[in-house]
């Protein structure tokens, strides 16, 4: 009988390290980007892309607009808005903004190694939806003066650094770069004005009513 314990209890083990080590994402990307699987996507549609920063906004109340569509898993990464880019693209969308890159960083991964996984991302969707308007926003500023998300928002310096390499990716790839930082930022201490943010990271209200006013012009565009 004791024996018999022992090789159940090394089995349960084995499964649940198994199953852990060949999980790539998440439990909760997983159902989000399950959902993502079976909604369509048209040549009408305007897409927001990213991480939690996109996830927590309601994009198309913000801009009284039902041809937009939010495709955020909080969470993500840049390895992350790859592997589920299939079905957005499917359905060729008219515009697609993407926002990626801060938990990255607060995953210690280099920053070439990030910009190199976004330059991936829009060359495969130039590549996959040659027609669909292309928008590469800057990482947002962080603020450490909260004491929470550690990891993210010690990593203000590594994000400016990153921007400036998205600018170039942006070009390289026909997309428009969009400067959300210097809008964010308080131009005094470098990290993001605490108008918007009530945790150095996600947004306040207000912080998506500015949002919506920076990139206003480019969903207007034709």
């Amino acid at each position: 009988m004791k024996y018999l314990f022992f090789i159940v209890i090394f089995s349960f083990l084995f499964f649940t390290t198994t199953l852990a080590q060949e999980r790539k994402h998440s439990t909760f990307y997983e159902q989000r980007a399950s959902l993502f699987e079976v909604l369509p996507t048209d040549p009408q549609d305007i897409i927001f892309l990213g991480n939690s920063i996109t996830n927590g906004c309601e994009w198309g109340e913000l801009f009284q607009d039902i041809r937009i569509k939010n495709r955020g898993i909080s969470g993500d990464i840049t390895t992350g808005v790859y592997d589920r880019l299939d079905p957005i693209l499917k359905g060729r969308p008219a515009k697609l903004f993407l926002l990626i890159g801060i938990n990255d960083l607060a995953k210690g991964i280099p920053a070439d190694t990030i910009a190199q996984n976004i330059r991936k991302i829009l060359q495969k969707i130039r590549r996959d939806s040659p027609a669909t308007k292309l928008y590469l926003q800057s990482v947002l500023p962080v603020n450490d003066c909260y004491g929470k998300f550690k990891d993210h928002t010690s990593k203000g310096k590594a994000a400016e650094d990153l921007n400036a390499s998205l600018r170039l990716i942006a070009e390289e790839n026909q997309a428009t770069y969009i400067d959300l930082w210097s809008h964010f930022v308080d131009p005094v201490s470098g990290k993001m004005n605490p108008v918007y943010t009530n945790d150095g990271l996600h947004l306040l209200g207000k912080g998506y009513l500015l949002w919506r006013e920076i990139i206003l012009p480019y969903l207007q565009e034709k």
